[in-house]
Protein backbone atom coordinates (compact mmCIF):
# COMPACT_ATOMS: atom_id res chain seq x y z
CA UNK A 1 0.00 0.00 0.00
CA UNK A 2 1.49 3.23 -1.11
CA UNK A 3 2.36 5.67 1.91
CA UNK A 4 0.11 8.36 2.95
CA UNK A 5 1.44 12.14 2.81
CA UNK A 6 0.82 12.31 6.15
CA UNK A 7 2.77 8.70 6.86
CA UNK A 8 5.08 10.54 4.51
CA UNK A 9 5.64 13.34 6.77
CA UNK A 10 6.42 11.81 9.66
CA UNK A 11 8.82 8.95 8.57
CA UNK A 12 10.77 11.67 6.49
CA UNK A 13 11.06 13.61 10.16
CA UNK A 14 11.92 10.22 12.05
CA UNK A 15 14.88 9.30 9.54
CA UNK A 16 16.11 12.42 9.63
CA UNK A 17 16.37 12.27 13.46
CA UNK A 18 17.79 8.96 13.02
CA UNK A 19 20.83 10.31 10.95
CA UNK A 20 21.64 12.35 14.01
CA UNK A 21 21.01 10.06 16.30
CA UNK A 22 23.04 7.45 14.26
CA UNK A 23 25.93 9.73 14.00
CA UNK A 24 26.18 10.74 17.72
CA UNK A 25 25.83 7.07 18.47
CA UNK A 26 29.52 6.59 16.99
CA UNK A 27 30.77 9.66 19.69
CA UNK A 28 28.28 7.37 22.76
CA UNK A 29 30.33 4.21 21.95
CA UNK A 30 33.80 6.19 22.02
CA UNK A 31 32.72 7.79 25.32
CA UNK A 32 32.47 4.83 27.11
CA UNK A 33 36.25 4.57 28.14
CA UNK A 34 35.56 7.78 29.83
CA UNK A 35 35.62 8.32 33.76
CA UNK A 36 32.49 10.57 33.35
CA UNK A 37 30.87 8.68 30.69
CA UNK A 38 28.67 9.69 27.84
CA UNK A 39 25.35 11.13 29.90
CA UNK A 40 25.87 14.97 29.08
CA UNK A 41 26.46 14.06 25.30
CA UNK A 42 23.50 11.84 25.74
CA UNK A 43 21.17 14.54 26.80
CA UNK A 44 22.36 17.38 23.92
CA UNK A 45 21.87 13.94 21.41
CA UNK A 46 18.38 14.09 22.60
CA UNK A 47 17.69 17.26 22.23
CA UNK A 48 19.03 17.25 18.73
CA UNK A 49 16.59 14.60 17.46
CA UNK A 50 14.06 16.68 19.19
CA UNK A 51 15.09 19.86 17.04
CA UNK A 52 15.19 18.24 14.00
CA UNK A 53 11.69 16.74 14.40
CA UNK A 54 9.81 19.73 15.28
CA UNK A 55 11.29 21.76 12.96
CA UNK A 56 10.51 19.11 10.15
CA UNK A 57 6.81 18.62 11.42
CA UNK A 58 6.09 21.99 12.10
CA UNK A 59 7.40 22.87 8.41
CA UNK A 60 4.91 20.15 6.87
CA UNK A 61 2.06 20.97 9.21
CA UNK A 62 2.01 24.14 10.74
CA UNK A 63 -0.09 24.49 13.12
CA UNK A 64 0.02 21.06 14.77
CA UNK A 65 0.37 21.10 18.52
CA UNK A 66 2.86 19.07 20.18
CA UNK A 67 3.41 16.83 23.19
CA UNK A 68 7.31 16.32 23.60
CA UNK A 69 9.59 14.37 26.03
CA UNK A 70 11.90 17.65 26.14
CA UNK A 71 9.94 20.73 25.61
CA UNK A 72 6.54 19.32 27.18
CA UNK A 73 3.29 20.88 25.40
CA UNK A 74 3.44 23.38 22.40
CA UNK A 75 0.34 24.43 21.66
CA UNK A 76 -1.04 24.92 18.20
CA UNK A 77 -3.33 27.32 16.19
CA UNK A 78 -5.04 23.70 15.32
CA UNK A 79 -6.57 22.52 18.24
CA UNK A 80 -7.81 19.36 16.87
CA UNK A 81 -4.01 17.80 15.82
CA UNK A 82 -1.32 16.90 18.18
CA UNK A 83 1.76 15.07 17.42
CA UNK A 84 3.49 13.13 20.48
CA UNK A 85 7.42 12.46 20.01
CA UNK A 86 10.21 10.80 22.16
CA UNK A 87 13.11 11.31 20.41
CA UNK A 88 14.94 8.89 21.84
CA UNK A 89 13.42 5.96 23.67
CA UNK A 90 15.85 3.89 25.28
CA UNK A 91 18.04 6.84 26.76
CA UNK A 92 20.50 4.11 28.59
CA UNK A 93 20.81 1.69 26.19
CA UNK A 94 22.08 4.22 24.10
CA UNK A 95 24.20 5.57 26.71
CA UNK A 96 25.74 2.42 27.00
CA UNK A 97 26.43 1.70 23.58
CA UNK A 98 23.67 -1.07 23.31
CA UNK A 99 22.00 -0.39 19.22
CA UNK A 100 18.58 -0.69 20.76
CA UNK A 101 16.92 2.17 21.21
CA UNK A 102 13.98 4.40 19.01
CA UNK A 103 12.51 7.55 17.88
CA UNK A 104 8.56 7.40 18.34
CA UNK A 105 6.36 9.80 17.06
CA UNK A 106 2.67 9.56 16.93
CA UNK A 107 -0.51 12.00 15.77
CA UNK A 108 -3.74 12.13 17.33
CA UNK A 109 -6.34 13.82 16.08
CA UNK A 110 -9.56 15.41 18.04
CA UNK A 111 -8.12 12.79 21.31
CA UNK A 112 -7.93 9.84 19.07
CA UNK A 113 -4.16 8.42 18.20
CA UNK A 114 -4.66 8.10 14.19
CA UNK A 115 -1.10 7.17 13.44
CA UNK A 116 2.37 6.25 14.79
CA UNK A 117 5.68 5.46 13.65
CA UNK A 118 8.33 3.49 15.93
CA UNK A 119 11.76 3.52 14.50
CA UNK A 120 15.24 1.99 15.14
CA UNK A 121 17.88 3.75 13.13
CA UNK A 122 20.65 1.53 13.79
CA UNK A 123 18.46 -1.76 12.45
CA UNK A 124 16.87 0.73 10.11
CA UNK A 125 13.73 -0.87 11.06
CA UNK A 126 10.18 1.55 10.67
CA UNK A 127 7.34 0.67 11.74
CA UNK A 128 4.35 2.61 10.44
CA UNK A 129 0.78 2.73 11.26
CA UNK A 130 -2.57 4.44 10.63
CA UNK A 131 -5.88 4.01 12.01
CA UNK A 132 -7.76 1.51 9.76
CA UNK A 133 -4.86 0.88 6.96
CA UNK A 134 -3.16 -2.03 8.98
CA UNK A 135 0.58 -1.42 10.40
CA UNK A 136 3.49 -2.38 7.87
CA UNK A 137 7.85 -2.69 8.22
CA UNK A 138 9.68 -0.78 6.03
CA UNK A 139 6.04 0.02 4.07
CA UNK A 140 7.04 -3.44 2.23
CA UNK A 141 5.45 -6.24 5.21
CA UNK A 142 2.07 -6.00 6.62
CA UNK A 143 2.57 -6.71 10.61
CA UNK A 144 0.15 -8.89 12.61
CA UNK A 145 0.41 -9.88 16.24
CA UNK A 146 1.20 -13.45 16.96
CA UNK A 147 -1.41 -16.19 16.83
CA UNK A 148 -0.33 -17.93 19.51
CA UNK A 149 -2.68 -18.23 22.65
CA UNK A 150 -1.55 -20.49 25.53
CA UNK A 151 0.94 -18.55 27.41
CA UNK A 152 3.28 -21.42 27.97
CA UNK A 153 4.17 -20.85 24.42
CA UNK A 154 4.91 -17.27 24.66
CA UNK A 155 7.92 -14.61 25.15
CA UNK A 156 6.70 -11.85 26.56
CA UNK A 157 8.42 -8.32 27.03
CA UNK A 158 8.32 -6.04 30.42
CA UNK A 159 9.97 -3.15 31.55
CA UNK A 160 12.10 -3.07 35.23
CA UNK A 161 11.81 -0.04 37.41
CA UNK A 162 15.02 0.70 38.08
CA UNK A 163 16.50 3.20 40.69
CA UNK A 164 14.62 6.27 41.16
CA UNK A 165 11.76 4.47 40.13
CA UNK A 166 8.47 3.68 41.27
CA UNK A 167 6.87 -0.19 42.17
CA UNK A 168 9.45 -2.57 42.63
CA UNK A 169 7.99 -4.45 45.02
CA UNK A 170 4.98 -4.56 42.62
CA UNK A 171 7.04 -5.06 39.54
CA UNK A 172 8.46 -8.13 41.76
CA UNK A 173 5.30 -9.59 42.36
CA UNK A 174 4.57 -9.51 38.81
CA UNK A 175 7.57 -11.33 37.25
CA UNK A 176 6.69 -13.68 39.38
CA UNK A 177 3.40 -14.57 38.75
CA UNK A 178 4.21 -14.25 34.81
CA UNK A 179 7.01 -16.10 34.80
CA UNK A 180 5.77 -19.08 36.06
CA UNK A 181 3.05 -19.26 32.90
CA UNK A 182 6.04 -18.29 30.19
CA UNK A 183 8.27 -19.45 28.17
CA UNK A 184 10.08 -16.41 28.43
CA UNK A 185 10.24 -12.74 29.54
CA UNK A 186 12.53 -9.90 27.59
CA UNK A 187 13.25 -6.62 28.42
CA UNK A 188 14.81 -4.40 25.57
CA UNK A 189 14.73 -1.35 27.41
CA UNK A 190 13.03 1.05 24.99
CA UNK A 191 9.00 1.08 25.55
CA UNK A 192 8.14 1.81 21.97
CA UNK A 193 10.19 -0.90 20.64
CA UNK A 194 8.45 -3.70 22.64
CA UNK A 195 5.20 -2.35 21.78
CA UNK A 196 6.29 -2.31 17.77
CA UNK A 197 7.62 -5.38 18.45
CA UNK A 198 4.29 -6.77 19.84
CA UNK A 199 2.52 -5.55 16.66
CA UNK A 200 5.30 -7.33 14.52
CA UNK A 201 4.54 -10.67 16.54
CA UNK A 202 7.87 -11.15 17.48
CA UNK A 203 6.95 -10.73 21.57
CA UNK A 204 3.27 -12.63 22.43
CA UNK A 205 2.63 -10.16 25.20
CA UNK A 206 4.00 -6.95 26.70
CA UNK A 207 3.21 -5.25 30.13
CA UNK A 208 4.82 -2.36 31.65
CA UNK A 209 4.02 0.99 34.14
CA UNK A 210 4.78 4.24 35.12
CA UNK A 211 5.63 5.43 31.41
CA UNK A 212 4.84 8.16 29.62
CA UNK A 213 2.11 9.28 26.76
CA UNK A 214 5.28 9.43 24.23
CA UNK A 215 6.72 6.43 25.30
CA UNK A 216 3.25 4.47 24.19
CA UNK A 217 1.70 6.68 21.71
CA UNK A 218 2.84 5.58 18.69
CA UNK A 219 2.94 1.77 19.50
CA UNK A 220 -0.31 1.83 20.55
CA UNK A 221 -1.41 2.37 17.31
CA UNK A 222 0.92 -0.23 15.76
CA UNK A 223 -0.50 -3.06 17.75
CA UNK A 224 -3.79 -1.88 17.21
CA UNK A 225 -3.55 -2.03 13.33
CA UNK A 226 -1.86 -5.29 13.92
CA UNK A 227 -4.80 -6.91 15.19
CA UNK A 228 -3.76 -6.43 18.55
CA UNK A 229 -5.47 -5.72 21.85
CA UNK A 230 -4.20 -2.84 24.03
CA UNK A 231 -5.60 -2.35 27.58
CA UNK A 232 -3.94 -0.93 30.96
CA UNK A 233 -2.23 -3.28 33.06
CA UNK A 234 -6.10 -3.23 34.99
CA UNK A 235 -7.67 -4.41 32.41
CA UNK A 236 -9.41 -0.95 31.21
CA UNK A 237 -9.27 0.96 28.11
CA UNK A 238 -6.82 3.79 29.49
CA UNK A 239 -3.73 3.19 28.90
CA UNK A 240 -2.55 6.90 27.77
CA UNK A 241 -4.62 8.16 31.19
CA UNK A 242 -2.93 5.92 33.26
CA UNK A 243 0.64 5.45 31.80
CA UNK A 244 0.74 1.81 31.50
CA UNK A 245 0.08 -0.98 29.08
CA UNK A 246 -1.00 -4.40 28.67
CA UNK A 247 -0.60 -5.31 24.77
CA UNK A 248 -0.76 -8.56 22.52
CA UNK A 249 -3.57 -10.57 21.45
CA UNK A 250 -6.74 -10.78 22.50
CA UNK A 251 -5.96 -14.55 24.14
CA UNK A 252 -2.76 -13.35 25.57
CA UNK A 253 -3.95 -10.37 27.53
CA UNK A 254 -6.74 -11.79 28.58
CA UNK A 255 -4.76 -14.43 30.02
CA UNK A 256 -1.84 -12.03 31.22
CA UNK A 257 -4.31 -9.51 32.80
CA UNK A 258 -5.59 -12.04 35.79
CA UNK A 259 -1.85 -12.80 36.79
CA UNK A 260 -1.48 -8.48 37.10
CA UNK A 261 -3.92 -8.33 39.33
CA UNK A 262 -3.06 -11.14 41.43
CA UNK A 263 -0.03 -8.96 42.76
CA UNK A 264 -2.87 -5.81 43.17
CA UNK A 265 -2.19 -6.02 46.91
CA UNK A 266 1.27 -6.05 46.89
CA UNK A 267 1.40 -2.64 45.14
CA UNK A 268 -1.10 -0.59 47.11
Amino acid sequence: MPASALMNVMTAAARKAGRSLTRDFGEVEQLQVSVKGPANFVTAADHRAEDVILKELQKARPGYGFLMEERGLLDGADKSHRFIVDPLDGTTNFMHGIPMFSIAIALEREGELVAGVVYNPISDEMFTAEKGKGAFLNDKRRLRVAARKTLGDAVVATGIPHRGRPGHKGFMGEMQAVMHEVAGIRRTGSAALDLAFTAAGRFDGYWERNLQPWDLAAGIVLVREAGGMVLDCDGGDEPMEKLDVLAGNSAMVKAIAPLLATTAKARA
